[in-house]
């Protein structure tokens, strides 16, 4: 029975235990099980650099090279939060780098695996930081930082964040349904599985002249978290435990 794991927007730090120890055992107990794990993106609240040597770090280091060692490919796309994941991080876990827009094929159909930020257009704020935050300059000058720095920096970016995201509106958060036709029809695909918005659900959306399906992962809390199953062609949540 082929199985394939799909989860996102974990925002693991070390400020929240029980997120990390819910995803440690996931690994160890559930994920080993499956032919496969996607994580589409913000694994963690705020990846600042490989060579973070924090505790929280090196265990998702080693849970994820376990599970790989064991057998179960790791595949992990950047999000708005650990975009700065890079080559000496995926040596040591053992996971591969996917394209912020990466088809694969799910028993047959070819499907988009995406962070999902992008597919907020209306954030026009988000979009122009998105842009500045990920230019090579930017990530020159911040990783040439010490390391206690970059975590203050992060810190004090993440407060502004969350300040600026309060006084949104709830719609401009969330996908632009053209931006969506325009991606799907792009690529050529009548599949979506993405995360970032925290608004789990299945979508709809006429594509010419067909229904392209949508499925939006949750964010994980210790009380309530899911993984999108792949199994034998049909797509179902599986509670996380």
């Amino acid at each position: 029975m082929s199985e394939q794991l799909f989860i996102a927007d974990l925002h693991l730090s070390a400020e929240r235990p029980d997120t990390l120890a819910l995803f440690l055992r996931f690994l160890r107990q559930r994920a080993p099980r499956a032919d496969a794990l996607y994580i589409l993106g913000d694994l963690f609240d705020a990846w600042i650099g490989d060579d973070d040597d924090s505790p929280m770090a090196e265990q998702v280091r080693a849970g994820l090279k376990a599970l790989s060692d064991g057998g179960t490919p790791v595949y992990i796309q950047h999000g708005n939060r650990d975009f700065l994941i890079g080559e000496d991080f995926l040596a040591a876990s053992g996971a591969k780098l996917l394209d912020e827009t990466e088809v694969v094929d799910l028993d047959g159909t070819p499907t988009l695996l995406m962070h999902g930020d992008l597919l907020c257009s209306d954030d026009v704020e988000y979009q122009q930081a998105r842009q500045m935050l990920r230019s090579p300059a930017f990530i020159q000058d911040f990783l040439s930082r010490p390391l206690a720095e970059r975590a203050a920096l992060a810190a004090e970016y993440r407060k502004r964040s969350g300040e600026a995201t309060s006084l949104k509106a709830e719609d401009i958060m969330d996908v632009n349904d053209q931006t969506v036709v325009d991606t799907l029809r792009r690529h050529g695909v009548s599949q979506l599985i993405h995360g970032h918005t925290h608004r789990p659900d299945e979508h709809q959306h006429p594509v010419d002249g067909r229904i392209a399906h949508r499925w939006v992962l949750a964010e994980w809390h210790p009380d309530h978290a899911e993984a999108l199953c792949l199994r034998d062609g049909k797509l179902s949540r599986e509670a996380v435990v």
